[in-house]
């Protein structure tokens, strides 16, 4: 299976794979615009745009753009990230010209009714509520925020409450004018797919759309810094983030296979140490995250008040000594389940699309799959060890706490700790 890409005279690309014995298709637009596009007064725009597009068009209404999929079976959505606003659907063969015509509806057709407006905007103040009352969703943003203080990427992509509430039609039509141009739209379809026809049809929808090169969001800098909230939980909740390396940086597959046998499984580290001998969460866990010009090295646990102390140094302390004596066989374990979930991931259809817009737009083509396995398997033991050390002794840091956590130490005690001998 071989990714085909097409490059309208507009800018508009068409990537697609198709996979022998697939009876469906997932396939859609994602957008190179996100939360970290938006000016300070835009903030959640982004996201509120998402949710119109299904709101109605010139030609369908919200009822009827459901009801055109889900009347041939499938399954139609939307995500908004820092980077990325995605629209795409899950379909049946015979059905891809359709939810492909539906997609380019709801992008260059939307009405933005101001009574639908109004709808949405309680909609997404309610999604609001709901994350500001789930403290392990709702730390990540402290985390983003503490991490990239008065910058886009440091801001909710939910938007704040009173921003959210002002925003009106002549807000979504300038954001849409901004950065939806054909230069910033990629078409990627993976599945039961045919390259030529889902590129003539692209070509008849968007085809006629001006080139008009997108705004650059500013270069990220990770600052680093700390968000405490005590309340009276259950729990008292740790976020933990170290700056790590972009997409395009040369270590970015060391932070991934670092993050993995850091806390990545059953078997990392820090699952081992903390939870397994210890018994101070029930969750605990690492991940590597990265955008294109920075990334972040997570670490999240959740304990009781009275114990947060000492889980917050004893991660430190796993960070240090993963740094000396970090072993060839976590390294290969690491690896072989970044690869088995890179490959497993391969097997559906809407992973592959999604990951063929991504490479799209950050590297301008896709990669082999071979070519990604060596790049993970050229990880080595000793360049393991010197990003952990980099990543424990020299990496700036953020910190939230949320919950009971009085007793916690704040960023300066664990700056400390890291450096001491």
């Amino acid at each position: 299976m071989t990714a085909q890409l097409t490059t309208l005279p507009n800018g508009l690309r068409i990537v697609t794979e198709h996979m022998p014995s697939m009876q469906s298709a997932s396939l859609g637009v994602w957008v190179a615009a996100g939360g970290r596009h938006e000016r300070a007064d835009q903030n959640g725009i982004a996201h509120f745009l998402e949710h119109m597009a299904f709101k109605g068009t010139t030609s369908r209404s919200a009822l009827q753009i459901a009801e055109t999929i889900e009347d041939v079976g499938g399954y139609i959505n939307a995500y908004t990230s820092r980077e990325v606003t995605a629209y795409y659907a899950r379909v049946l063969e015979a059905d891809t010209a359709l939810a492909l015509d539906v997609i380019a509806d709801i992008l260059l057709n939307p009405v933005f009714d101001p009574k639908e407006i109004d709808v949405e905007r309680h909609v997404i103040l309610q999604e609001i509520g709901q994350a500001l009352d789930t403290p392990d969703d709702v730390i990540f943003d402290w985390l983003q925020e503490s991490a990239y203080p008065n910058q886009a990427l440091g801001r909710t992509i939910l938007g704040e409450t009173a921003r959210v509430s002002a925003f009106g039609r002549d807000d979504l039509a300038t954001f849409v004018s901004e950065h939806y141009g054909p230069e910033q739209l990629i078409v990627s379809a993976a599945g039961a797919v045919d390259h030529d026809r889902i590129v003539a049809q692209a070509q008849a929808l968007f085809g006629a759309l001006p080139p008009r090169p997108g705004k650059t969001a500013a270069p990220a800098r990770f600052v680093g810094g700390q968000a405490r909230r005590e309340k009276a939980l259950e729990q008292a909740h740790m976020a933990l983030a170290f700056e790590a390396p972009g997409y395009r940086d040369d270590a970015f597959y060391t932070a991934q296979v670092y993050s993995m046998a850091l806390g990545g499984g059953m078997s990392s580290r820090l699952f081992q140490e903390i939870r397994e001998k210890r018994g101070l969460c029930y969750t605990i866990f690492a991940q590597s995250g990265a955008y294109s010009d920075t990334g972040m090295t997570t670490i999240y646990a959740g304990t009781s008040g009275a114990e947060i102390r000492e889980l917050a140094e004893l991660t430190i302390d796993e960070m240090k000594r993963a740094a000396g004596d970090m072993t060839m066989a976590e390294l290969e374990r690491a690896r072989a389940q970044m690869k088995a979930g890179l490959l497993m991931g391969l097997e559906s259809p809407s992973s592959r699309a999604e990951r063929m817009a991504r490479m799209i737009q950050i590297w301008g083509e896709v990669p082999a799959i071979e070519k990604t396995v060596a790049r993970i398997d050229a990880v080595t033991l000793d360049g393991l060890r010197t990003f952990a050390a980099r990543q424990v002794m020299e990496s700036p840091a953020a910190l939230a706490l949320y919950g009971p956590v009085s007793a916690a130490p704040d960023l300066g005690d664990l700056q400390q700790r890291r450096i001491a001998a």
